[in-house]
């Protein structure tokens, strides 16, 4: 894999060796823990990171087996390591992280880090173990990079407030950052799993967007099953459509200030997420 001027690191060790050695130089470190298939969602997150100082960015590759589940998409997940790290390179990242399955979790690997409140409902409910795979990895990217702060979507909203419940809770001394989410041109909010929707399988994935943009979020408790009677008339299988606190997401909301509307949806084979924080 050709370097280009960004520095490009395989193993764990020689990573946090190289960020250990530009912290004692005085340098601000970012981290942008990704999955690759890098779109413009991803970039922005590159972008937030250079807009708040830091001197180092690093930006981590990797498509983590413990937070899929045995009948998920794991081995079609799409990987483009060439055309990340060339995207990397254009937005100004100075290090890419591109770790192995069998170097980031040894040979009979038995410790994993679990958040036992935020990740009960939501995702977490439907996707048994994926917030342990979550947190464990997350866990390890910290102490590798050592990171002054770290950059997560708004998009996995339920994901941003479980990692900062593990900095709180784990005394990870990183401040932890969440960019919007980053639209195509239609409103489908963007995605590396938007790759397998058909033309016309994203045509009814817009009512996600329009659906959650229609949403008149005055606390009427026939907003959600007419947000969801929405969804199921595009065609959409819908998984949840739920209010919860945007804080706590603590369940049972009705959509208004102080709450986050969140929708996953099977658009055909390929499952969807989006919100609205009111």
């Amino acid at each position: 894999m050709k370097k280009s001027n960004v520095k490009v690191f395989e193993d764990p060790s020689k990573l946090q060796k190289w960020c250990r050695a530009r912290r004692r130089a005085g340098a601000k470190i970012a981290l942008v823990p990704t999955m690759g298939a890098l779109h413009d969602g991803h970039l922005s997150l590159i972008r937030l990171a250079k807009r708040r100082g830091a001197d180092e960015i690093v930006v981590s590759v990797f498509v983590n087996p413990t937070q899929f589940g045995p009948n998920e998409d794991y081995a079609k997940y799409p990987r483009e390591e060439k055309a990340d790290l060339a995207k990397c390179a254009a937005e100004g990242a100075t290090a890419v992280f591109f770790p192995t399955p069998d170097n980031m979790y040894l040979k009979g690997h038995s410790v994993y880090v679990n958040e036992e409140s935020l990740s009960k409902g939501l995702c977490g409910a439907r996707r048994p173990g994926h917030f342990r795979g979550v947190c464990t990895v997350v866990a390890k990217l910290f102490n590798i990079v050592d990171p002054d702060i770290a950059v997560f979507g708004q998009k996995d909203y339920q994901q941003a407030q479980v990692i900062r419940r593990m900095v709180r809770d784990l005394n990870f001394g990183v401040r932890i950052l969440v960019a919007p989410i980053v639209r195509e041109p239609s409103g489908l909010a963007r995605s590396s799993r938007n790759a397998y929707l058909s033309e016309g399988e994203r045509e009814m994935a817009l009512a996600i967007s329009r659906g959650l943009k229609a949403l008149p979020c005055k606390g009427g408790r026939g907003e959600l099953p007419a947000l969801r009677r929405s969804l199921e008339k595009a065609g959409l299988k819908v998984d949840y459509v739920e209010c919860v606190d945007a804080e706590t997401l603590e369940p049972g909301k009705l959509p208004k200030k102080g709450t986050c509307v969140l929708v996953a949806v099977y658009c055909g084979k390929t499952r969807l997420i989006d919100n609205r924080v009111v």
